[in-house]
């Protein structure tokens, strides 16, 4: 849907479970200065992600692949979620969290700086 041009507002409404479109609502809000709205979009893919990453059997840690797209959404979830715990001066969070990002994908770590 988010391909197609839909809304991350109107995905995340018509399928909460999408940490991709929580990620990008994330991201939109930190662009436009709304730290704590991103802060709590991307905390809310974060969960979503983790949901999904535990319902396909991940354990809670080891990889995350960037390669497998569907991993995206949780992946840059966490990425905004250390980005605007930065933001807000939450550095054990933004620690915490850009750890788990490099941990769980060089890969994504590095695209997504």
């Amino acid at each position: 849907m988010l391909a197609s041009g839909t809304a991350p507002v109107d995905v995340a409404a018509a399928h909460p479970t999408s940490s991709l479109a929580w990620a990008q609502l994330a991201d939109e809000a930190f662009e436009r200065g709304a730290t704590v709205e991103s802060y709590a979009y991307a905390r809310t893919g974060y969960h979503r992600g983790l949901d999904a990453l535990r319902r396909n059997g991940w354990k809670g840690h080891g990889p995350v692949p960037w390669e497998h797209e569907p991993n995206r959404g949780f992946l840059r979830a966490l990425h905004a979620l250390a980005r605007a715990a930065q933001a807000i001066g939450e550095q054990e969070e933004y620690e915490r969290c850009s750890q788990f990002l490099k941990d769980s994908s060089p890969e994504a770590a590095q695209v997504l700086g």
